[in-house]
């Protein structure tokens, strides 16, 4: 409700209207059978025309106002909740992206999507529920109990004998609905998972004919979901029959004992006709703030899950007095470096590395898979924190950078060319807001991917479809290559980026880039050592250590490791 609280109270003007479209609506809702009771009592027993009139033109200027503000009520709400949730999602969105990979990891991307879509989504039908009948019924309730009251306190006897068996019932679906909304929510997450598992991995599902697999793999997740969400609904299902179960007996009663009263001639048909409607709006009343108060509980699971997105602070953190230029520039250096997944202390991924890089220079890094080699590159733009050691960037330690100064001297290229959906040329400019029809072409030049981008009708204004999957893999890593070099960055970092191209494009994107890197430094992840045998200075990496560095040459005779993959790789005479 906090959560609630927060958001409602920045819109107070708009709050202020809504409650007094309340009020009025409230009024005008009691005041009817009030004028009715003395139009029946005063006007038709009485053969009084005039006074009939007059209680029905009365009668017809309320109604009018009521439907005014009805929908005045329901304009305000509309208009709050949309803020709201807007707010919300915004800054929900604005905090994800604050975080590192170890918040993502402990949330899991699924799990976020959820709570930034049903979860809003949740809230934001409760708060249209308060806003409406939430504060709506609670004064219609206090109201019509004082006209109740005021009207026959020997009848009222009724409603107040009902009031607390459905106050028993009320607290009683809160309190099996909420351990069942948290279940519910955690099996959609389960539904966002697989799904999103499903549609990335359709064509490795396809080529291992495990369509049925996975038809049952969410069929499991899914009837999970619907089973919780049946208990839920049936929970819920019971309230209304009950409600208007014991409302009929209580509408009997007060009909049966106004019926002897009026015959009794203590009460007038027009008072118990009033009298009805009163209790029908108190009851109907707390029946409709019962089914508010029986949402909260599934309303407050998802408020609960957003508000741990939104104070779940990132551990990538900047200082104060963070830097944000420095006169160094494309000077890399890594200081007995150890780093370890969080959670996987005791097997560290990197340990105890140390290299230098400077500007003109290329550094390959090579090893066996899992050795580290993705993990150690990832350090350097501070996707992870290092636990041990430091890494230097122009000579200053990555943690004391503002991240946006780090990282915007850094051109990153991951193992996996991600594209996003738009044009050639919006994904280009992802590495440069400003950059003009010259530099795209200079880029998609250097790249090698010029000769496929011409061969598009649009050319730059040619659509790439969710994550480019209308381009092969070796279109994707060549325009992720291009997103890259369009920046002209300090540091140049390639994850494994040229796996997907053939040998020729490989050798010549290599002798493209080492002109247009002539000034900046230059870090390569590879598996192939003919990518990276005229490298500046190779790395051998085992096991998360350096065991090896120096040139191709070099490390053929000192690096049994490093020749055993050159040994794989290249022929006899290569390794000669």
């Amino acid at each position: 409700m906090k959560l609630m609280l927060h958001y409602l109270m920045k819109h107070k003007k708009l709050l202020l209207g809504n409650f007094i479209c309340v009020f009025g609506f409230i009024i005008i809702e009691l005041g009817l059978p009030t004028l009715l009771a003395a139009m029946l009592d005063k006007g038709i027993l009485n053969n009084d025309f005039g006074y009939i009139k007059k209680m029905g033109l009365w009668m017809i200027l309320i109604t009018v106002i009521g439907v005014s503000l009805n929908v005045l009520l329901v304009y305000f709400g509309q208009k709050i909740t949309t803020k709201v949730i807007m707010e919300i999602r915004d800054d929900m969105y604005e905090n994800i992206q604050t975080f590192s990979h170890n918040e993502y990891d402990q949330i899991g991307v699924s799990s976020l999507i959820t709570r930034t879509t049903n979860d809003a989504y949740q809230v934001m039908i409760f708060i249209g529920m308060i806003l409406k009948t939430g504060l709506l019924t609670p004064l219609m309730f206090i109201v019509s109990l004082f006209l109740v009251l005021k009207t026959s306190p020997g009848l009222s006897l009724f409603v107040f004998f009902a009031i607390p068996i459905l106050l028993l019932g009320v607290l009683l679906i809160s309190k099996y609905s909420d351990p069942l909304s948290k279940r519910q929510q955690k099996n959609l997450d389960g539904i966002n998972r697989i799904l999103r598992e499903n549609l990335s991995g359709l064509r490795v599902i396809r080529a291992f004919v495990n369509e049925k697999f996975e038809e049952k793999r969410f069929e499991k997740v899914n009837e999970n979901y619907a089973d919780s969400s049946k208990k839920l609904f049936k929970l819920m299902a019971l309230a209304q029959p009950a409600f208007f179960f014991l409302f009929n007996i209580i509408m009997a009663l007060i009909i049966w004992f106004g019926a002897v009263q009026i015959n009794n001639g203590s009460l007038q048909i027009g008072n118990l006709i009033a009298f009805i409607e009163y209790i029908f709006h108190a009851l109907f009343s707390f029946m409709l703030f019962a089914s508010v108060f029986m949402m909260y509980p599934r309303a407050s699971v998802s408020a609960q899950r957003i508000q741990e997105v939104l104070e779940l602070k990132t551990s990538i953190k900047e200082k104060e007095s963070a830097v944000t230029k420095t006169t160094l520039k494309g000077y890399v250096e890594f200081q007995n470096v150890s780093f370890a997944y969080p959670g996987q202390e005791d097997t560290p991924t990197i340990e105890n590395v140390s290299f230098k890089a400077s500007p003109g220079e290329t550094v390959a890094i090579i090893g066996s898979t899992g050795c580290g080699k993705t993990s150690m590159v990832q350090l350097i733009p501070r996707f992870y924190d290092v636990n041990q050691g430091k890494i230097l960037v122009d000579g200053v330690d990555i943690r004391d950078y503002k991240l946006e100064s780090l990282r915007k001297k850094i051109g990153y290229v991951p193992q996996k060319a991600l594209l996003f959906t738009g044009t050639i040329a919006e994904n280009l400019r992802y590495g440069k807001k400003e950059a003009t029809e010259s530099d795209l072409e200079e880029a998609i030049e250097i790249a090698q991917a010029k000769e496929f981008v011409d061969s598009k009708s649009l050319r730059f204004e040619e659509r790439l479809s969710e994550g480019g999957s209308n381009f092969s893999g070796g279109q994707k890593q060549r325009l992720a290559i291009a997103r890259a070099v369009i920046r002209k960055p300090e540091i140049y970092i390639f994850d494994d980026s040229f796996s997907a191209l053939d040998y020729q494009t490989d050798f010549k994107l290599r002798q493209r880039l080492k002109k247009e890197t002539k000034e900046s430094t230059t870090l390569i992840v590879a598996q192939r050592v003919g990518t990276i045998m005229h490298a500046d200075k190779i790395l051998v990496l085992n096991e998360g250590k350096i065991i090896g560095m120096g040139t191709h040459k070099e490390l053929l005779q000192n690096c049994s490791v490093y020749y055993d993959i050159a040994k794989s790789q290249l022929s006899e005479e290569e390794l000669a």
